[in-house]
């Protein structure tokens, strides 16, 4: 916390915090998006980040399976 700021995650934190609510591996959360194991990968570890596509339906899960705003 930086001056009684909370930081926001980063979106790759945000996919792995919610993959790990959905008890989801690597593999399983990539199918829903069509995208590789690597790719949920280098997203998570902040390598890469995911087009806006991929980042409007990861808004959309999170919505269908009632992940706290916050998250986001």
């Amino acid at each position: 916390m930086i001056d009684g700021v909370i930081p926001r995650m980063e979106i790759g934190q945000k996919i792995k915090a919610v993959r790990l609510k959905l008890h989801m591996s690597q593999t399983e959360f990539a199918r829903l998006f069509g995208v590789s194991f690597a790719t949920i990968n280098r997203w998570e570890n902040g390598r890469t980040t995911p087009n806006y596509r991929a980042q409007r339906a990861f808004e959309q899960l999170c919505k269908e399976k009632n992940i706290p705003e916050e998250i986001l």
